[in-house]
């Protein structure tokens, strides 16, 4: 998608550009992120006393978002260019949702966005888009369960004075706007500590309720609620909208996509929710409606919108707004999902291993190209991976590499093992971010390694730490090499005598399908079927499991590794370079399915 900022005159789709004054309440909203101290707590109720003497039902009412609605695509009425397409519902809303207004002062513009109530320790955290809470100042409140004509009193829950906000200082706009296209807007969310009601109570004992905070699997979900508040042009009544729909990924992101319309300017910020139930004052929220583009595609359509899929960094933001303390900061800047350099690019990957190679407990992505040249990529432990580092730049030697695999040959930190193309074994036991660091000859050239045509490593004789070696030959023979160890492949035994089957086999990658140790083996058979084997050892091939029957995708599916790449710090992610670049992460595959698809080169880029 493009990155490229709109003109500087247009209005940005779902939040305000105002910068508010504070005249009602005399001060400022403190912004975490600036480090800025919060002020000595007033006693319970008197900000929003204070504040609900400007926000009269008048000025509430006739509040207005600062920035263009999106809008329904051109053509014929609404029955025929949305045929089959969900639309969202308006309803009275629920108690854990709610909208906020803010002004620049008496006659100012007044301004919503949508926020929901967050169940934690504080008991005063309000969920939202970073490129809403960028915004809010001075006289913002946050009222729940919004009705529209009613005075501060009259609602339902009466209003709660913004105190401080909290954004990952890494969520840097587009200059002139409050969004962004660029990885950055997978942060785009935000929380808010507030202050009591005008009754004096705390937020979650005047809602009764809060929605639990949850860290999304994946981004596909077959029910997820997105419940907002959108603008009065299209809502007159100031009522909410819910849908409830499954979701995708948005390609190239850490963000999640659904398609359901209704969904106009004043949205950001809106919970998706796995388990809704109305007014039900509980539920899990997975992201915030927001991301890319403030959380919907270039044309700003009413039916298509994003949200960052929750997961480490939401995480210890949130704890930062519970503990009122400032985000961390000298950050570096945030890489996003994304590998760099696009599809056209990563068509020539030749050859994937997967380990620890910076030395930090999560696993890497090393990367040999088809001009010789070795990169490495560090992982963070969520399926995202940092700059990337080069170990060998182009250079005809490696050009020659025909297998890789990552292991612990050395009974230490993660090497690897090479075979070239004229039957040498070579092992890179220091391999790290520095460089490949030096040679350990495994087999000598024209050995019986040139017959090998694919290898992966394994704990495939139940060691603990050991990795062992599982070789195919070109007559489809597979030979099992336990207790490898630097200048030597210990001892080999044949699983697999010449056979018609195995040389059918394109791909072979060891890894934990079971959860458990490394002694599985995931096989890409050349009609594009998957088979699992759980439990290689020694003595046999262990179980096997057909993960996909013979299709037209898989064939497609040029080189494949394993590792351990995510939360649950199994080596059970599979990542697949296919022909035409792209490149998919399958985050925790088991034994009989593969895992949650994430995409980390979009096609066609």
């Amino acid at each position: 998608m493009s990155s490229s900022r709109r003109p500087s005159s247009s209005r940005i789709r779902r939040t305000t550009v105002a910068v508010v004054c504070g005249a009602a309440l005399g001060g400022g909203v403190a912004p975490a992120q600036a480090g800025s101290a919060a002020s000595p707590a007033p006693s319970a109720g008197q900000e929003a006393r204070q504040a609900a003497r400007f926000w009269t039902a008048q000025r509430m009412a006739e509040a207005a978002p600062l920035d263009g609605d999106r809008a329904r695509p051109d053509g014929p009425g609404p029955g025929a260019a949305a045929a089959g397409r969900p639309q969202g519902t308006l309803f009275q809303g629920t108690r854990v949702v709610g909208t906020f207004f803010g002004s620049d002062g008496p006659g100012g513009t007044t301004w919503h966005c949508t926020g929901s109530v967050i169940d934690t320790a504080a008991r005063n955290i309000v969920l939202t888009a970073a490129h809403c809470a960028l915004s809010m100042r001075g006289d913002y409140v946050f009222v729940p369960r919004f009705v529209k004509g009613a005075s501060p009193d009259q609602q339902p829950y009466g209003i709660f004075h913004i105190q401080r906000v909290f954004t990952d200082p890494r969520y840097v706009p587009d200059k002139g706007s409050t969004t962004t296209k660029k990885p950055a807007s997978d942060l785009d969310t935000a929380f808010a500590r507030v202050s009591a009601n005008q009754r004096g109570q705390s937020l979650q004992d005047a809602v009764r309720g809060g929605l639990t905070f949850t860290r999304a699997n994946g981004y596909t979900h077959t029910n997820v609620t997105v419940v907002g508040y959108p603008s009065y042009g299209h809502n007159s009544a100031g009522r909410a909208v819910k849908c409830t729909v499954p979701t995708k990924q948005l390609p190239g992101y850490r963000q999640m996509s659904m398609t359901c319309g209704g969904y106009y300017g004043g949205v950001s910020g809106s919970p998706w929710i796995t388990d809704y139930r109305d007014d039900a004052g509980t539920g899990h929220v997975i992201g915030n409606l927001g991301g890319y583009n403030g959380g919907g595609n270039d044309a700003n359509v009413d039916y298509i919108s994003y949200a960052p899929a929750f997961g480490a960094d939401a995480a210890n933001l949130l704890a930062r707004a519970v503990a009122n303390q400032d985000p961390p900061a000298g950050l570096p800047a945030y890489q996003g999902l994304q590998l760099p350099g696009g599809a056209a690019r990563w068509q020539k990957a030749a050859l994937m291993a997967s380990a620890d190679y910076t030395g930090d407990r999560l696993g890497d992505l090393l990367v040999v190209w088809s001009d010789g040249g070795v990169t490495l990529y560090p992982g963070d432990g969520n399926g995202a991976f940092g700059a990337e580092k080069r170990l060998l730049k182009a250079n005809s030697t490696w050009t020659h590499a025909r297998n890789i695999t990552a292991g612990a040959f050395t009974g230490g930190r993660p090497g690897l093992l090479v075979r070239w193309s004229d039957g040498e074994a070579t092992l890179y036991p220091d391999l790290s971010p520095s460089g490949v660091g030096r040679e350990v000859q495994m087999a000598k050239p024209n050995s019986v390694w040139k017959n090998v045509v694919q290898l992966t490593a394994g704990q495939f004789h139940g060691a603990e730490g050991a990795t062992d070696v599982l070789a195919r030959r070109s007559d489809g023979s597979l030979v099992l090499y336990t207790a490898v160890r630097a200048g030597s492949f210990g001892t080999g035994k044949q699983l697999l005598g010449a056979n018609g089957t195995w040389t059918k086999s394109a791909l072979l990658s060891g890894g934990a399908f079971r959860g458990t140790t490394g002694a599985d083996l995931l096989v890409r058979w050349s009609d594009g079927s998957l088979d699992s084997y759980t439990g290689v050892s020694a003595g046999g091939l262990g179980t096997r499991s057909r993960l996909r029957g013979p299709n037209g995708t898989w064939p497609h599916a040029q080189v494949m590794t394993t590792g351990d790449l995510t939360s649950d710090h199994t080596g059970n992610d599979l990542v697949v370079r296919w022909s035409d670049g792209e490149t998919t992460l399958y985050a925790n595959s088991g034994a009989k399915a593969l895992g949650t698809e994430n995409t980390l080169v979009p096609p066609g880029t």
